[in-house]
């Protein structure tokens, strides 16, 4: 399989016809996507589904205005340390 990749995980893609029905093990092992090419230009993105799924939820984050303003603040409260040790968060549920 690696010997069909070059050195920026790009197959051309007459290569992975051959090895079409072997790639989402390989790409499911290695969790990362590779780039298919035809005559040295990348025409497609090939990944796992699970992978393409968390772009897709990434984007959707991203997306949310409301969301990336409670995030940031949230990531603000963490560098400034405003946080409550996970003991006392069981403590306070009961767990």
């Amino acid at each position: 399989m690696l010997n069909y990749l070059d050195s920026q995980n790009n197959i051309p893609i007459t290569k992975a016809r051959e090895i079409l029905t072997a790639l989402p093990e390989y790409l499911a092992e290695e969790n990362r996507a590779v780039a298919l090419t035809r005559r040295g230009k990348r025409v497609l993105a090939l990944m796992p589904w699970d992978l393409y799924e968390a772009i897709q939820e990434t984007l959707e984050v991203m997306a949310d205005e409301e969301l990336m303003v409670a995030l940031r603040q949230s990531l603000n409260e963490v560098a400034e340390g405003k946080v409550t040790p996970w003991e006392a968060v069981k403590t306070e549920l009961g767990l």
